[in-house]
Order: C-alpha cells, then structure tokens, then sequence
C-alpha cells in the first residue's frame, strides 16, 4: 500500500527545515503510512525576541525561538509586520501570498492525500479546507486534515472561513499544558468542522508523537489508505 502524501504546515516563527527536524518523532511514528512533505511560509519574520527564547525552554518544539529564516502565514500586526493569536484585528497582511505559496507547493509537489499543521499553520490549515470547499482553489483536493494546536483567527477579515461546518474529515491535536496556544483556544475551533476527531494529549505546544498516540493516528488515516 503506498503511503498516504501529506502537505506539512509549519508554526509561526518556523519554516519547512525547522518543522521537519520537530517532527522526527511522528515520522518515525507514522512512517510505513505516511509520507510528509514540508513547505516553508512565503513571509519572512523579524528575528525572534526575548519573549520567543523563553518560550523555547518550556518547550520541547516551542513555535516561536530562534529557528534560522523564521517565516510566517499571516500577520495580525500589519504596522509591526507580526502575529500573535489572541490579537483582535479588522484585517491581516500576506494571508493571500501564503495560499498561493500553498497552490504552488500542490502543483510542484502534490498531489497531496491530506494537510497537516501546527500552530499559527493549523489555523491556515482550517482556511484552507474552508477554502477547498467554497471551489475557491481548484488546484486544492485534501482528503483530511491534522490540526495540531489550532484555533480560530482572531481577525474579523477571516471570519468568512467559519461561516458553515467544513465537511473535510480532521484530526484536531492539543495539549492541556500547552501555554502558547491554550486547549481552549483549540477546542473553540471543533465547531468549525462537521464530525471532528480529537486527540487530547498531557503535554505543552508540540507535535505528540508518542506510541500511546500512534493507535489514534493510524485509526484516523485508515479511511483514506
């Protein structure tokens, strides 16, 4: 059986080098099943600050801290060309350049069995189903989607995206430590998603790919393989 291709969507802060290095442990995991194939974020962030650096030493892949060339899918910040989820804003900077940094990375490296995205990149993950599904991206053909430490955009122009259930089958992943991006924060996007399945991990903000979560992994791909 040939492993299900799936399109990896990086943190904030982060880019497709960086967030394949964090997610080792789940290619290890998944790796007779799935094959992950990672695309950096077109917007080029300022360098991290202090805050981002003691993010890193509580966690084990913290999304902010000192990745080289750290990008990112939207700013909420559009003056200070920077993101933080809980930000309330009219509108953001760069959300279209990075769907097409997406509709390229399908033509050049696709097709794409699913998505899957961490952080800041779950988030966009959730746009881009939505956008699937409004026929806005025909280039996009997602059979599922992992949602790991998502939530919904704070940012009034993104609401559109949350206006109907998307019917696209998703996997949401979070931790009850994780402090960047609160579970509650994760589980306010659940009703965005008709019938979502949930994986609820102890830890903080990373990618859980211990054997305890393999078995909910593999149950949740065996309808595509």
């Amino acid at each position: 059986m040939a492993p299900l291709r799936v399109l990896c969507i990086h943190g904030y802060r982060q880019n497709a080098t960086s967030f394949r290095e964090k997610t080792g442990a789940l290619r290890k995991l998944l790796k007779k099943h799935v094959e992950l194939v990672y695309v950096s974020a077109p917007l080029s962030v300022q360098q991290a600050n202090t805050e981002g650096v003691a993010d890193k030493q509580n966690d084990p892949a913290p999304e902010s801290g000192g990745d080289e060339d750290p990008r990112g899918w939207w700013f909420s910040d559009i003056k200070a060309r920077s993101f933080n989820a809980q930000q309330q804003c009219e509108e953001s900077l760069g959300l279209d350049e990075s769907v097409t940094a997406v509709r390229e990375a399908v033509k050049d490296q696709g097709p794409f069995d699913g998505i899957l995205g961490f952080s800041q990149g779950a988030a966009f993950v959730a746009m881009l189903c939505s956008i699937q599904e409004q026929k806005l991206e025909p280039t996009f053909d997602f059979r599922f989607a992992i949602i790991v430490a998502g939530f919904r955009s704070a940012c009034t122009q993104h609401q559109k995206f949350y206006n109907s259930p998307i019917q696209v089958p998703s996997l949401h992943v979070f931790g009850l430590e994780d402090r960047v991006i609160p579970d509650k924060m994760s589980r306010e996007l659940l009703p965005s998603f008709q019938d979502p399945q949930v994986l609820i991990h102890p830890g903080g903000h990373f990618v859980p790919a211990a054997s305890a979560h393999r078995q909910t992994y593999q149950d949740f791909l065996k309808r595509f393989q």
